[in-house]
């Protein structure tokens, strides 16, 4: 199987209520369709195209460093048109197609492909992945049979009140044989409520074929967490964050009131060190063994030595810490040239 990845980045996401294009958000450090690239790019893909459409412009720039390639969808026509304006891009050699969307930044690689062994292991044409949620609103609602047997996907704004019930949703994921996407997206029309072309009714287009279609249950219904609002935007930065959490309690980390933490996800902490409540450790900082980082701390492009203790309401830019120092509280050092102080010599 040659896989390609269609990571859909075009919307506005009016609900966001910003200027910025909804993709751009931030979600732990960086723009949440960072992580859903990060997330492919461990995938046997052939390649990997963005979908792009309001503000291109700034999503192409802030994914300069990416090896993707851009698609623009000039007419904001649904999701289904926004797969149909790709197609003339694609590797030639690829026969199947991941589907994403870019506001999805809590999907893990592991889940991904876990889908794509299902699919390759049932010799499906069609696998939709799902998940059981208690709030359904929103969501398209997946209609089943008493066998649960996928038979369409109907969104919240077409569903019925009984299909409104339904808990099992569409997280928006998608694998799809390339001749049969093509030839049923040609073949849908806009007869919905919103007037677009869903790339949902690529199901009812399925089973109505006679070909295979079939789910992939996500068991950890966060991964599919869309993001869409303010609100959403912060759940999904919490859930990276903790994530990062149990990464650093099972090196043996103290984290004093995560709540009130800020970590970045390269940081670096060693065995037996204490970070205490109020603290924002940005990118770049290493910090030893046996450290004690006082509360209300900001530290940023720094190394602090093993065994230092760091006074609280400190701010440590581009600082250089000797082991076994003592950082006075309030202290502020911040290195004005390279980025290399040497604020630690004068704490011993």
């Amino acid at each position: 199987m040659k896989l390609v990845c269609l990571i859909l980045a075009a919307g506005k996401g009016t609900r966001m209520k910003s200027s910025l294009p909804k993709v751009l958000h931030p979600v732990f450090f960086q723009p949440m369709v960072c992580h859903v690239i990060e997330a492919v790019r461990q995938l046997p893909l052939a390649q990997t195209l963005v979908v792009v459409g309001h503000q291109y412009e700034r999503v192409q720039e802030a994914l300069r460093d990416y090896d993707v390639s851009f698609v623009v969808q000039a007419e904001q026509g649904g999701t289904g048109h926004a797969v149909l304006v790709c197609r003339e891009w694609m590797a030639t050699e690829a026969d199947t197609v991941l589907i994403l969307c870019g506001d999805t930044p809590l999907i893990r690689p592991q889940t991904l492909q876990r889908m794509i062994d299902q699919h390759v292991q049932q010799q499906n044409v069609v696998t939709v992945m799902s998940t059981e949620v208690d709030n359904p609103f929103g969501y398209g609602r997946m209609v089943c049979d008493k066998q649960q047997q996928l038979l369409e996907i109907v969104e919240e704004k077409d569903a019925t009140a009984a299909q409104r019930c339904l808990r099992q949703i569409n997280g928006g994921i998608y694998l799809v044989q390339r001749d049969f996407l093509y030839q049923a997206l040609a073949t849908v029309g806009r007869d919905n409520a919103q007037g677009e072309i869903y790339l949902t009714d690529i199901v009812k287009k399925g089973n109505s074929c006679g070909v295979k279609v079939s789910t992939f249950a996500c068991e950890n219904n966060q991964e599919i967490l869309g993001v869409n609002s303010r609100q959403e935007l912060a759940q999904a930065h919490d859930l990276k964050q903790q994530e990062l959490f149990g990464r650093l309690w099972d090196c043996g980390v103290s984290l004093q009131r995560p709540s009130t933490l800020a970590i970045h996800p390269d940081t670096v902490i060693g065995v037996d060190s204490i970070i205490q409540a109020n603290c924002t450790l940005n990118q770049n900082v290493i910090i030893g063994d046996h450290c004690d980082i006082g509360a209300h701390t900001y530290i940023a492009d720094s190394h602090i030595g093993d065994d230092v203790k760091v006074g609280a309401g400190s701010v440590l830019i581009g600082t250089t810490i000797r082991a076994g120092s003592r950082v006075p509280p309030a202290t502020v050092s911040a290195a004005e040239n390279d980025g290399a102080g040497t604020a630690g010599d004068v704490w011993a």
